[in-house]
């Protein structure tokens, strides 16, 4: 079973500096964070900000790609979470047939917004999380949500994700 979430911010870690993705159950106040490197936090901060490019990025060129090729991104998914890192698919309509195509949650998330289709979380994952200890899932009232994207005071802009 799955459960649909939505990105309810893009945050920086302060212990490690490093983004995180931070998602939420449509359905609750469950939270998942996944951390993601540089690059691939720019690209889904760009795409919350609808910050066009002159060029198209990787996750602009993989959406043109499936679309000239037919094919139709009907959700990802959030399969697995293994030794700490987690793992997606992404679903891909093409000719009346189903495939499914391994990718970091980052890049399934980046591609995501840019057609527009819902990610999910499988419950395994969920509870995985909580069992493993650690700490991937936590409520939403631990963390101050006053504003949509929340940066720190040294990020004036998601250009500076950019390396």
């Amino acid at each position: 079973m799955e459960k649909e979430v939505k990105i309810r911010g893009l945050l920086i870690d302060p212990t490690t500096n490093s983004p995180v993705v931070l998602l939420k159950d449509v359905s609750s106040d469950l939270m998942l964070p996944i951390w993601v490197g540089p690059y691939e936090a720019n690209s889904i901060a760009s795409e919350i900000e609808k910050m066009a490019s002159q060029r198209p990025m990787t996750h602009d060129l993989l959406r043109n790609v499936i679309r000239q090729m037919g094919g139709e991104v009907s959700r990802v998914v959030v399969t697995d979470l293994r030794d700490s890192t987690f793992f997606a698919v992404i679903e891909i309509v093409a000719n009346g047939d189903t495939v499914l195509i391994d990718a970091r949650p980052s890049d399934a998330i980046a591609l995501a917004l840019r057609v527009d289709c819902p990610i999910f979380v499988k419950e395994s994952v969920l509870e995985s999380s909580r069992i493993d200890g650690i700490n991937q899932v936590v409520e939403e009232d631990e963390f101050d949500f006053d504003e949509e994207v929340e940066w720190p005071e040294e990020i004036d802009d998601v250009s500076d994700f950019k390396m």
